[in-house]
C-alpha cells in the first residue's frame, strides 16, 4: 500500500515523460504523479500538493540534475502565469510530444489505422507569434508568495492574465512575448492612464467597476484593433480612455468599445461600437485579403494559419470540378482560399456575423463561387439543403476543440462525400469522430502542425478517403 500524502517531499524522483496542460509523468514506489514545473529527463525533489486514489498532483521544489532538455525560461511571469507552460523545455522537446499525442490520440484512442503519417511542421517563430491577446482588468492583483507572507496589505488592480484555475485572480502582466511588443505598450498605458485618473477595475466576484476587458488584435500586414469592455455605461470616463488610446497610438486601424454588464464575458451578443477608425482589420494571404471583426475568429498564429490551410487545401486534391463543403467555416478563410482550384464552396458556421464577413470577403476578392449559410450545423445539413446545394465531393471541416457533434458526423458519413479534409485542435476529440467514421472510410494521412509553441496544444489535418470495399 502506498503511503504518499499531501504535502510530502519526495526525493530524487525521476520525470519520464510530457503529458499535456505544461505537466509531466513520474512514479514513486509505482505510484503516479503529475509534476508541474518538471521536464523529461529531470530528477527532481517534488511536494505532493494533493493525492487522489490512483494518482498525485505534485510540483517541482528543487531540481537535483537537469534534464538535457531543459531551458531557461524567458519570461518573467513563467510558472504563475499559465499561458507558456513550456518555457523550460526545448523546442524540439515540445514538437516530438506533439507528433506523439497526435499519433496516440488516433491510433491509441480511435483505434485507427493510418496509412501515412508526416512529421510535425514547427513553427518559424517560438515568440511574438500570436495576433490576439485578452485581458482582465481586476481591482485585485495575484499577490506572490512573498507579498502574502508579509504582513502588509497589498490591495492593487490589475491588468493581465487569469491564474490558471482561479477564475477571480488576475497576474498583472507587464511584458508578455506573445505578441508584437506594441500589444505591450498598449496595455501598459491603459493600466497606467485608468491607474492615475482613478478608473474602477473590475471585481470579478462582486461584478462591480468600470473596466472589465481588453483584447488586442493585430495582422501580418501591420493593422491593429483595440477593444475596450466596460461593465456599466459611463460615456464621459469612456470617452476620456478611448481618447487616450487614439492619442498616444494614432497606428491603431481600428478603436473599439463595447458596454457589457452581464456576469460572463462573451460579447457575441453585444452591440459592439466604433470609436474611431474601421470596425474591422484585414488579414492577407496568397493575394486574398480577410476581413476580421471583433467578433471573428481567426486563427491566432498567422504565419502558422498560412501553413496550416496549404495541407488542408494539398489534402483535399482539387482538380477544378469538385463540390467542396467547408463545415466551421468561421469567415471562410478556407472556403476561400480553396475557391480557385474547385467548381463551388458551401460555407457552414453558427455564428452570424462570422459569415457576414465570410460573403464579404467572398465579394471583396472578386470570388464568386462561394456561398455561405448560417446556422447550427447539425441543424443546417439536411437533407433539403444537400438538394439545393448539391452533394460534397469533399467535406472540409474545421470544427472547435469539443469536436463535431455526433448528429453531424453521422450526417457526414450518410452524405459520403469522396474526401473529408479534418483540420483539429484536439486530436482526442478528432480521434473520437473519426472513429465513427472509420466503417466507411480510410485515414489516408495525418500532418501535425505547431501553432502554439510552448504550450502542449497542437493542430492536426487528417485525410480520410471514401472506401469502396
Amino acid at each position: 500500500m502506498n503511503t504518499i500524502r499531501s504535502g510530502d517531499l519526495l526525493e530524487n524522483v525521476f520525470i519520464e515523460e510530457a503529458l499535456s496542460e505544461g505537466k509531466a509523468l513520474a512514479r514513486h514506489e509505482g505510484f503516479v504523479l503529475f509534476v508541474e514545473g518538471a521536464v523529461p529527463g529531470d530528477r527532481a525533489d517534488v511536494e505532493v500538493r494533493y493525492k487522489k486514489k490512483r494518482f498525485a498532483e505534485a510540483r517541482v521544489t528543487r531540481i537535483v540534475s537537469p534534464s538535457a532538455e531543459r531551458t531557461d525560461p524567458f519570461c518573467a511571469h513563467f510558472g504563475t502565469c499559465g499561458g507558456c507552460k513550456w518555457q523550460h523545455f526545448s523546442y524540439s522537446g515540445q514538437l516530438a510530444f506533439k507528433q506523439k499525442q497526435v499519433v496516440d490520440a488516433l491510433t491509441r484512442i480511435g483505434k485507427l489505422e493510418v496509412k501515412e503519417i508526416m512529421p510535425i511542421l514547427p513553427s518559424a517563430r517560438t515568440q511574438y507569434y500570436r495576433n490576439r491577446l485578452d485581458f482582465t482588468f481586476s481591482n485585485k492583483r495575484w499577490l506572490t508568495k512573498d507579498e502574502i507572507a508579509t504582513t502588509e496589505t497589498i490591495v492593487e488592480p490589475a491588468l493581465g492574465f487569469h491564474v490558471p484555475q482561479r477564475f477571480d485572480k488576475v497576474l498583472d502582466i507587464q511584458t508578455c512575448y506573445l505578441q508584437d511588443d506594441l500589444s505591450n505598450k498598449i496595455r501598459n498605458a491603459i493600466r497606467e492612464f485608468s491607474i492615475a485618473n482613478d478608473y474602477s477595475f473590475f471585481d470579478l466576484r462582486e461584478q462591480t467597476g468600470l473596466l472589465r476587458n481588453l483584447t488586442i488584435r493585430s495582422t501580418s500586414t501591420g493593422e491593429w484593433m483595440v477593444l475596450l469592455a466596460f461593465h456599466h455605461e459611463d460615456m464621459e470616463k469612456i470617452t476620456a480612455i478611448l481618447e487616450f488610446i487614439s492619442g498616444r497610438f494614432p497606428e491603431l486601424t481600428s478603436l473599439l468599445y463595447v458596454v457589457n454588464s452581464k456576469r460572463n464575458d462573451t460579447i457575441f451578443d453585444q452591440d459592439i461600437k466604433l470609436y474611431k477608425g474601421r470596425d474591422h482589420l484585414f488579414e492577407e494571404m496568397e493575394g486574398l485579403h480577410f476581413k476580421i471583426s471583433a467578433k471573428s475568429f481567426y486563427q491566432t498564429n498567422s504565419d502558422q494559419a498560412y501553413t496550416l490551410y496549404k495541407v488542408a487545401r494539398s489534402f483535399a486534391g482539387l482538380t477544378g470540378e469538385e463540390s467542396v463543403y467547408d463545415l466551421y467555416t468561421g469567415t471562410g478563410t478556407i472556403a476561400n482560399f480553396v475557391s480557385k482550384q474547385c467548381r463551388h464552396v458551401t460555407g457552414i458556421d453558427y455564428i452570424v456575423d462570422a459569415i457576414e464577413d465570410a460573403k464579404e470577403n467572398s465579394h471583396n476578392n472578386g470570388i464568386l463561387n462561394t456561398s455561405f449559410f448560417a446556422g447550427d450545423i447539425k441543424d443546417t445539413l439536411t437533407n433539403d439543403f444537400i438538394q439545393s446545394n448539391g452533394r460534397p465531393d469533399v467535406v472540409i471541416t474545421d470544427p472547435p476543440r469539443a469536436g463535431m457533434h455526433e448528429d453531424v458526423t453521422l450526417k457526414i458519413a450518410e452524405i459520403a462525400p469522396e474526401k473529408i479534409v479534418y483540420v483539429s485542435c484536439n486530436p482526442s476529440t478528432q480521434a473520437r469522430d473519426m472513429a465513427i467514421l472509420a466503417s466507411k472510410y480510410s485515414v489516408e494521412k495525418i500532418q501535425p502542425v505547431d501553432m502554439f509553441p510552448h504550450t502542449s496544444h497542437v493542430e492536426n489535418v487528417a485525410l480520410l478517403r471514401r472506401r469502396n470495399d
